[in-house]
């Protein structure tokens, strides 16, 4: 292991460390050389979202020389991503060594971020990155490399146009834009929705929110709050209504007991990245059927930030069947037969993987190939949440259910984590973002390239600057002499 020592930026302040990824990326000819033919009124590639992964995306085909690109978020600026709104964690649960977003520049990276500013004996003390300072991280980065997000526009409808797609759009100077990528960088309900369980569809929605949901956390104080679901966003919501003086939050669990080995974390590595999306369907499944089955456990810290609470509670084996509004309060009935009275419900529920629920592919969306449709599991391996995920090609974009039937879904690339079933954690979180993007961007690229095949052939044949004038070397004739062979 490489032994931590001082660095020249370590607390010489972000300036400093800017200058230093300037040059570097100086060093490096960034960005490459723009070499697609341009259209008129067309962008080679628009991205939906200005988060980390539309980010990375973003880094990674421009250092790829593809330069006619938009970037395009709904959430007003600084907003981008879950690290402000609904995510309430206070720490991330990865490592934070890791380099996530820094796509191979040392001085891109949260912690030389971090160490420029507070230096090598702060950064030694730091346990886990607070969500806070994750997302000044990821504004630094936007700034830093000057990424045009166009903050408040949103693509609400994508629909084929010859060989392009037409993106009608809201928030923006135009009604609708063309572009011949399409790249799908929307985060962890990028081709879903938050996943609300069929028992509170008649209950008054002022009696339940989605952990995802902004809530009004002040409103619960003094309130008996119950929250569905044992997984990191319901132990980190349930935190935050202990926390604004909630009289008592009770976790209501399906599971027998708390999950507590997280089994992705002890198969990461390079070659799980690299490799899992050339495995057979089984094997694919086999992997992430087992970590849903399993569960990923809060984190340490989140569930500790609950526990140390008298009033905090967990209920095992408590599996949520009706919810009924009586008196002002919900009665939440149980599928053993029991019941528990609440004031305010949160559904820890996390989110489906449904492309159905995008409306942004109308009624297109019928026409994309999911698991289910091409893979039959075992008996001991069914999962119908697995089965939602869409079946995409290795390099990220979509497939069509019936050939012929939607082929501009290839130029759609799913960049997000409905993603992972097929070609693994390569395109949400932290750990494998980056050679996520540059596989993607080559991938893209390549598409492109191919595309105008025809246009680069031209290009080749008409080139004629010459490296060679004449003036380096001078023509001679062989003497007979020399022909004959006779020159000793």
């Amino acid at each position: 292991m490489i032994q931590e020592t001082a660095s020249p930026i370590d607390g010489q302040g972000l300036p400093v460390l800017e200058a230093r990824l300037r040059e570097d990326l100086k060093f490096l000819c960034w960005p490459g050389k723009d070499w697609v033919p341009a259209r008129e009124g067309v962008h080679d590639v628009v991205i939906i979202g200005g988060g980390m992964c539309g980010m990375v995306a973003w880094l990674a085909l421009k250092t790829g020389g593809i330069h006619n690109m938009r970037v395009l978020d709904r959430s007003p600026e600084g907003l981008e991503g879950p690290w402000l709104t609904y995510a309430r964690m206070e720490t991330l649960r990865s490592p934070k060594e890791l380099t996530g977003p820094a796509y191979g520049h040392g001085a891109l990276s949260f912690q030389a971020w971090y160490r420029a500013q507070f230096g090598t004996e702060k950064w030694g003390q730091l346990d886990k990155i607070p969500r806070p300072m994750w997302m000044q991280y990821l504004k630094w980065y936007r700034k830093v490399l000057e990424i045009p997000t166009e903050n408040g526009v949103s693509v609400d409808l994508v629909k084929p146009e010859g060989d392009l797609l037409r993106l009608h759009l809201s928030g923006a100077p135009e009604a609708s834009i063309l572009t011949r990528k399409l790249v799908f960088a929307t985060g962890r309900d990028g081709t879903g929705q938050p996943n609300i369980p069929g028992f509170v569809r008649d209950l008054d929605r002022k009696y339940w929110a989605h952990s995802a949901d902004d809530i009004d956390f002040d409103t619960l104080r003094g309130k008996r709050v119950a929250v569905v679901g044992v997984g990191a966003s319901a132990v980190d919501n349930a935190a935050e209504a202990l926390e604004h003086g909630a009289a008592e939050v009770r976790h209501l669990i399906r599971r027998k007991e708390m999950p507590t080995v997280n089994k992705m974390m002890g198969i990461g590595s390079f070659g799980f990245t690299a490799g899992y999306a050339i495995l057979p369907d089984e094997w694919r499944w086999r992997f992430m059927q087992y970590s849903f089955a399993t569960q990923t456990p809060p984190p340490h810290g989140s569930t500790k930030r609950v526990s140390r609470h008298r009033n905090a509670y967990f209920h095992f084996g408590k599996a949520v069947a009706t919810t009924v509004e009586r008196n002002g309060a919900v009665t939440v009935g149980f599928a053993d037969g029991t019941s528990y009275e609440a004031d305010f419900v949160i559904l820890g529920t996390g989110f489906t993987i449904d492309p159905l629920s995008r409306t942004e592919f109308g009624e297109a969306a019928g026409d994309i190939l999911l698991w289910q449709d091409v893979y039959t599991p075992p008996k001991d391996e069914q999962s119908r949440d697995l089965g939602r995920f869409p079946y995409l090609n290795d390099d990220f974009t979509f497939r069509e259910k019936e050939p012929g039937q939607a082929p501009w879904l290839s130029n759609v690339y799913c960049f997000n984590y409905g993603a992972s079933a097929s070609l693994g954690k390569v395109s949400g979180d932290i750990p494998g973002i980056s050679e996520g993007a540059g596989w993607m961007a080559r991938a893209l690229a390549g598409k492109l390239y191919a595309e105008d095949v025809q246009q680069h052939w031209q290009a080749m044949m008409a080139y004629d600057k010459p490296e060679l004038d004449g003036s380096e070397w001078v023509p001679s004739q062989l003497s007979s002499a020399e022909q004959k062979g006779e020159v000793a």
